[in-house]
């Protein structure tokens, strides 16, 4: 007898339906899985054997062939245990299996037949809307990540009799509801950390705010304990709230990678990855045998944050070039390609030279001649020239340290962010893939960073003097459009010119000398 039931395959962030066919027929006694599985696949047999048997059901000592289609897709991991199990117990006659057609099943099992949560929930039920399933029996784990997926009956099992009761009495198991929009909403609403917590440092949060309404790319660079990851911190609390298609794509990454914590739903808040900087390039872009997100996927819509930059290997910072510009990485392996979207705010820290003191206003650098170049030197032109702005960070004085004075909290520098994201989302509403400043492409930057003669000739004697290259013009001109923008300016002024120029630092002679 042949029962069918189906599962689902995880490709970069979209999901696959795989049909698991179950043939038990008395010739032999072996047990096939046939249709590409890895090895965790293979050897669910003994898993599933031990599931039956605690169950009270006997394991068929008939030949057993499970067929995964579509065969030239690999099948990889433990969660296709809970469907074969069900497909086995309904072929050998021992549990109707009618229902077993309409749903997405998916579980890895304990020996004792405990469902243990899965990766890559809500890609799964996304897709299975789409295919028209009538729902899915998902680990209990699971099952408010996948409810968030409206027309979709979605039922969370922590063992393997429950989900057999249900094949018996539909009306045993309840449908998980998620008020998604609602749940959203509230949780937007609370952050850990807030600019009011940072005493002094106006220049920065300047810098801060006007990355934020651009989605430009920061370098904060200054001496050890002047704040520059506290600063970096508090950025995701003055970006704009995520959209809901924005928090749904967030989260089917995070889904895929099994970053969600148990009984989750919505990533309701940009997220905000610091990768440590003896990180490896597949960790950082994404990889492996079975492609899987990086850490500059993990922060899609968010912020990744590269603590003292010159300290991660030169590698790991070259392969995150094309990245920065594409929005998007493209993993190619032998039998499969899979892309997935990189779209972040990259926000790095580093100290001026090794010892820390290079330029410090107070203390002397002790580096010999030589080294605060050298120091530099380990991260590349071509990287820096894709960092939009580079914000010098200088210690707090002590007045201001112990000053009684409340900062301006992170809710009214929110304001400003949202409002000049608003003139940028009316400006590109006609241009697909463009939302912000720092996503113009030259073609419209003529268009929209037009400079009167005053203006253009300041950033000609910049673009002299400092020898910029045509890249870090392109910046310029971006980074003035923003401060345009939070000013309520629709052409760019010369003031605006020349505050962008003041966040070029590295490129200043003064530095590295």
């Amino acid at each position: 007898m042949i029962v069918k039931t189906f599962g689902s395959a995880v490709q970069g962030v979209t999901a696959i339906t795989i049909t698991l066919e179950v043939n038990v027929f008395p010739k032999g006694t072996k047990f096939f899985i046939v249709g590409l599985p890895d090895n965790a696949v293979k050897e669910s047999e003994k898993r599933i054997e031990s599931t039956i048997i605690s169950l009270g059901y006997r394991f068929p000592r008939f030949r057993t062939v499970v067929n995964m289609a579509p065969a030239d897709i690999r099948k990889a991991g433990s969660a296709y245990d809970l469907p074969i199990t069900l497909g086995i117990i309904a072929a050998s006659g021992q549990v109707p299996g009618e229902a077993l057609s309409q749903y997405i099943i998916m579980g890895e099992l304990s020996l004792d037949g405990t469902i243990q949560p899965i990766k890559g929930a809500l890609p799964m039920a996304i897709q299975a809307r789409k295919e028209g399933f009538k729902g899915m029996l998902l680990p209990l784990q699971n099952a408010r990540e996948a409810a968030m997926v409206s027309e979709l009956e979605v039922y969370g099992v922590s063992h393997i009799r429950e989900v057999i009761q249900f094949l018996h009495a539909p009306q045993s198991l309840l449908p998980v509801h998620v008020d998604a929009r609602q749940e959203f909403i509230t949780a937007q609403q609370h952050f850990d950390v807030d600019f009011s917590d940072v005493k002094g440092q106006y220049g920065v949060k300047r810098a801060l705010e006007i990355a934020a309404a651009g989605g430009h790319n920061v370098l904060m660079i200054g001496p050890p304990g002047a704040g520059k990851t506290m600063l970096a911190k508090r950025l995701s609390s003055i970006l704009p709230p995520l959209s809901l298609h924005e928090a749904l794509e967030t989260t089917k990454i995070h889904s895929v990678a099994g970053k969600l914590p148990a009984h989750a739903s919505l990533i309701a808040r940009r997220p905000f990855r610091s990768p440590h900087h003896t990180i490896s390039d597949a960790a950082l872009v994404g990889g492996g045998s079975i492609p899987q997100p990086g850490e500059i996927s993990l922060a899609h819509n968010g912020v990744l944050f590269l603590d003292e930059l010159p300290e991660f290997k030169r590698t790991v910072l070259e392969v995150m070039r094309q990245p920065v510009e594409e929005r998007q990485v493209t993993i190619s392996r032998t039998k499969t390609t899979v892309d997935f979207p990189a779209s972040f705010m990259l926000v790095a820290a580093m100290n001026p030279c090794p010892c820390g003191y290079y330029n410090h206003p107070e203390k002397n650098c002790t580096c010999a001649p030589g080294i605060v170049q050298k120091y530099l030197n380990r991260v590349s032109g071509p990287l820096l020239d894709r960092i939009d702005m580079h914000v010098e960070v200088t210690p707090v004085p002590f007045a201001s340290l112990n000053s009684t004075e409340t900062a301006e909290p992170s809710e009214c520098i929110r304001q400003r962010v949202v409002q000049a994201r608003e003139v940028q989302t009316e400006r590109f509403k006609q241009h697909n893939g463009i939302y912000c400043n720092a996503q113009i492409s030259s073609s419209l930057q003529k268009q929209l960073c037009y400079l009167e003669y005053e203006s253009a000739n300041l950033l000609k004697n910049a673009m002299n003097k400092l020898k910029l290259s045509a890249r870090a013009y392109d910046r310029i001109l971006k980074v003035s459009r923003t401060i345009a923008d939070l000013e309520g300016f629709e052409m760019i002024q010369t003031a605006h010119i020349a505050e962008a120029i003041r966040f070029r630092s590295l490129d200043r002679e003064s530095w590295g000398a």
